[in-house]
C-alpha cells in the first residue's frame, strides 16, 4: 500500500508544467483546492475532471502513476462516502431498519468522494512536477513578505519541503519494518482494536528510531556543508516569471471564472 503513495515524490521529465514557476504552481494548487469547495453541481465537477486530466496530460506524468496515489486513501474515501450517505437528512429514497438513504445524502456523499479524489490528484501533481529544492524556493519566496512580521520564511519552507520529501521514505521504511516483523511472527491484522494497537508497538518503536536517526544524519550533513539558514544565501537559479507562466495563469483564470459562474447560476 505504501509504495502507491505519490505525495512528496517527484517525477522528473521535461514538460510545460514542470517548467512553470513554482510560485505560480503553488498559488494555482491552493486556489484549485478552494475551488473544489465552491462547486455545487456534478456538471461543474465534470469540468474540473476534464481540466485536471488535460493538466496531467500536458505534464507528461503517466496517468497510472497519478491514479495509484489514490489507493492508500481509498478506505478514507469509502468511509467518508458512507458517513455522508447515512447521516445526511432529507427526502427518503430507501430505508432498511435504521439505515436511511436520502437524495441529499446520496448527493453529498458523491460530492465528498469526488472532492477528496480531485484534491489528492491536484496536490500530487504539484509535487510530481516540482523538485524539492525548487519547491522550497517557491514557498520561501511566497512567505518572504511575512518576514517583516517575524515569520521565519526560509525555515518554514525548509521544514515543509523536508516533510514532503521524507513521506515516501518513511512509508518505504514502514513497509520494510512490517515485512521484517511479520517474518518474526508479528500479526498486524487479526484481533480487536486494542490488540491491534498493541501489535503496532514493534512497528512504531523501530520506525521512530529510524526517523530520528535520519533526522540526525540530515542535520549533520547540513552542518558539514556549512548550512546557516536563509541569511545571505545565494541561488544558482533565480526564480523568474516567464511567458509560459502568464499563459498558464490566464488559462487557470478562465477555469476559476467558470467555476464561479457555475456557483452563481
Amino acid at each position: 500500500m505504501f509504495k502507491n503513495l505519490t505525495i512528496g515524490q517527484h517525477y522528473p521529465v521535461e514538460s510545460p508544467v514542470h517548467n512553470l514557476d513554482p510560485r505560480v504552481k503553488i498559488i494555482m494548487t491552493f486556489v484549485f483546492i478552494l475551488s473544489l469547495f465552491l462547486i455545487k453541481s456534478f456538471y461543474a465537477y465534470l469540468f474540473v475532471v476534464a481540466f485536471l486530466a488535460i493538466a496531467i496530460l500536458v505534464s507528461k506524468v503517466p496517468v497510472k502513476f497519478v491514479l495509484k496515489g489514490l489507493k492508500p486513501i481509498f478506505l478514507i474515501i469509502t468511509i467518508t462516502f458512507i458517513i455522508n450517505l447515512l447521516m445526511t437528512p432529507g427526502k427518503l429514497i430507501f430505508q432498511l431498519g435504521f439505515i436511511k438513504i436520502t437524495e441529499e445524502g446520496l448527493q453529498q456523499a458523491g460530492f465528498m468522494a469526488i472532492r477528496l479524489t480531485l484534491l489528492i490528484m491536484g496536490t500530487s501533481l504539484l509535487t510530481l512536477t516540482t523538485s524539492p529544492i525548487i519547491l522550497t524556493d517557491g514557498i520561501e519566496s511566497l512567505l518572504k513578505p511575512f518576514k517583516r512580521f517575524g515569520v521565519p520564511a526560509h525555515e518554514l519552507a525548509m521544514m515543509m519541503t523536508i516533510a514532503l520529501r521524507f513521506i515516501p521514505t518513511l512509508m518505504e521504511e514502514t513497509e520494510k519494518i512490517m515485512k521484517a516483523q511479520k517474518s518474526r511472527g508479528a500479526d498486524f491484522e487479526s484481533g480487536n482494536i486494542i490488540n491491534r494497537a498493541k501489535n503496532l508497538v514493534p512497528l512504531l518503536v523501530p520506525l521512530f528510531i529510524s526517523a530520528f536517526r535520519r533526522a540526525d544524519e540530515l542535520a549533520m550533513a547540513m552542518e558539514a556543508r556549512c548550512y546557516r539558514g536563509g541569511d545571505n544565501r545565494t541561488r544558482m537559479r533565480e526564480l523568474k516569471i516567464h511567458k509560459g507562466d502568464f499563459v498558464a495563469s490566464f488559462i487557470f483564470a478562465i477555469y476559476l471564472a467558470t467555476i464561479i459562474v457555475t456557483r452563481v447560476w
